[in-house]
């Protein structure tokens, strides 16, 4: 078989990655919520983008079917590379995100502050480096996770990360709605 053989058919896909992937390295920022039917090849595109990222830092994150009620798992898992740059945030952001994850004791974190911690080390990640997040599998990250990382997707401003979102259709999820999306991904 030939390289990209799983993505047979799905030039016009390949075609609007690969320019979400040059307005980011051109220092925009882009989010986008691939949407399709199960077994659509979501994961073989968030593939493609990954492997055509040269230049890039990439998080990725796949959601978990049995930890969707362990709530931020989805988010530890996001932020996990960048907490050595946990110190780095104000004070109610970096005890917010480390009761979250369990570094620090204290009452259950307010879900903004959660949400202004995970945007800012993205940010401050992203300072020197353009960032891409593929996030897969959505319908499995607790929702705990994906209120925060659809909230950090709608505050992206001026630095250049990406933000890429793979989910099953039809969703219940409403946390994505209104983000530019990718429908019809499915199968060739």
């Amino acid at each position: 078989m030939y390289p990209g053989h799983e993505l047979y058919g799905r030039r016009a896909e390949r075609e609007v990655l690969d320019q979400l992937l040059a307005d980011v390295r051109a220092g925009d920022h882009m989010v986008l919520v691939l949407r399709g039917e199960s077994g659509a090849g979501k994961t073989a595109l968030l593939d493609h983008l990954g492997e055509q990222a040269a230049g890039t830092r990439i998080i990725r994150v796949t959601g978990v079917e049995s930890e969707m009620e362990l709530a931020y798992a989805g988010l530890h898992q996001f932020c996990l590379s960048m907490l050595d740059r946990l110190d780095r945030l104000p004070p109610p952001q970096r005890d917010a995100l480390g009761v979250a994850f369990g570094i620090v004791e204290g009452p259950a974190p307010d879900r903004f502050l959660v949400g202004l911690a995970a945007l800012m080390l993205l940010a401050e990640t992203a300072g020197s480096t353009p960032l891409l997040c593929l996030v897969d599998d959505v319908q499995w990250l607790d929702r705990a996770s994906v209120q925060a990382l659809a909230f950090v997707a709608r505050r992206l401003m001026a630095e250049p990360i990406a933000m890429v979102f793979a989910e099953n259709e039809p969703s219940d999820d409403r946390e994505l709605l209104g983000l530019p999306e990718l429908l019809g991904a499915r199968r060739p």
